[in-house]
Formats: structure tokens, sequence, C-alpha cells
């Protein structure tokens, strides 16, 4: 944050003591962690600058945002990162790209690469041991023009389901009509170690079939290979790598 706000070839230096009052006048939306949907969702509440943030209690935060985003931004509000240090480099950005024989028209071809590319970046988050705190959709279409859409996710996650929903959700902001789609790529970023992404419980029996259903597919993969598993919208998948 110190980096973004300094002039070229500068250099801002924050000690120790003085970091809760250097991020008390800026913008919420400049605090690690605050993505769009987010920011916007504060100040409808009236949480405008990282001050207002960490002046706003803990429980109220948490009935905002969900505990595991409640109790992190509130953290960070207060200049405490609750991260570990990692030791080693962060790997490289998991992702997969679609690149169709042909121009496609087809919305539903298209949804079905959308949900083969959430499939392979979700594995290999979970093979990584890993979690994204966000996603970005690139669709390339026929003019070799592009479209890139990210979010970041309400909770860093490795799981298919909701790395689908959120891809599904990317592609319907684009708000394509009659577009001719070349190629579709997915990439996580934000990653994390999987043990410190929190998952928040909920009482669909779905979510319980779907958590069930990825635990088998990791186990057949890893015996079998990519690919022994997967959705019957898949079987015929028009795209290749």
């Amino acid at each position: 944050m110190a980096a973004a706000v300094s002039p070229p070839g500068t250099t801002t230096v924050i000690d120790h003591g003085d970091v809760e009052k250097w991020l008390r006048p800026r913008p919420v939306a400049a605090l690690y962690g605050v993505g769009p949907a987010t920011a916007g969702k504060l100040r409808a509440y009236g949480l405008h600058t990282i001050g207002d943030l960490a002046d706003t209690p803990l429980p109220t935060l948490v009935r905002l945002l969900g505990a595991a985003t409640g109790r992190n931004l509130h953290a960070h509000a207060h200049g405490h990162d609750p991260r570990s240090v990692q030791a080693q480099p962060t790997a490289k950005s998991p992702g997969a790209d679609r690149t169709f024989d042909h121009d496609i028209l087809d919305p539903a071809a298209h949804r079905q690469a959308l949900l083969s590319l959430a499939e392979e970046v979700a594995a290999g988050l979970r093979d990584g041991r890993q979690a994204a705190g966000g996603l970005a959709l690139t669709v390339r279409y026929a003019d070799r023009t592009s479209s890139t859409r990210t979010r970041t996710l309400p909770e860093a996650t490795a799981h298919t389901r909701p790395i689908a929903t959120t891809t599904h959700d990317l592609y319907d902001q684009l708000g394509l009509q009659r577009a001719r789609v070349r190629a579709i790529s997915l990439r996580a970023h934000d990653l994390r170690p999987a043990h410190e992404a929190a998952q928040q419980l909920t009482l669909d029996p779905a979510d319980d079939r779907a958590l069930a259903l990825e635990a088998v597919t990791d186990r057949a993969r890893a015996r079998y290979g990519p690919g022994t598993l997967r959705p019957a919208t898949l079987t015929n998948r028009p795209a290749r790598r």
C-alpha cells in the first residue's frame, strides 16, 4: 500500500508505531482483501475509510461480511496480518485455458468450457494444497480482442462448486450476445495455504454432496489420472487445451 502511493523514485518508510495512524485516513477500498463488491457494501454502511473499519466492532463486521472476511479485515485495518510468513516462494497462480477449434457462438458451449476450467483450476489448487482468494476470467474473441473480469471471493477456497459459480458469474458480467469466442482462460490469484482458508458452514445438503463427490473425484484422479471422473456435461467437450 505504501509503494502504491509513493512517487516514482521515492521510498516511504512507516515505523512500527505509525502503522495504524498511516492507515486510518486511507479509503477502505485500498485495504488488502477489500474488492469492489466488499468496498461498496462497506460504504453503504457508512464505512468509507480504513479508520472507520478499524473503529467498527468485530461482531458487527462478522455479521456484515462473514466470519473469515470480517476477522481478516478487522485485523488488517489495525495493521495486523494474521497470515504466516512463507519461507518458500509462492507457487505460480494456477490457471487453465481452453481454445476452440473454431469461433463459437453458442453460450451453452461457452458454459461447458467454463465448468471444465473451474474443475481444472480447483483441482490444481487442491493438489497444491492452496486456496484462492480471487479469480480472473479472460475471453478472447475472433477479432483477437479480449475481455477480462476479476473478482475477490467471499472466502478463499479450493472447492469446485464456489469456483464454478464465480466463474459463471464473471462470464455473465460480460453480457455477451452473439459473441464469436475463440478462447477462454481462468486464473486463480491471491493464493494462500489451504489450512488458512476458512469455509462458511451452510445448511444446504447440496454443499455436502458436492464436497463428498469432490473427495471421491480427487482420489480417482490421483490413482488413475485426470478426467477419470467428471460431470456428464463435459463428456463431449468441444474445446481443446
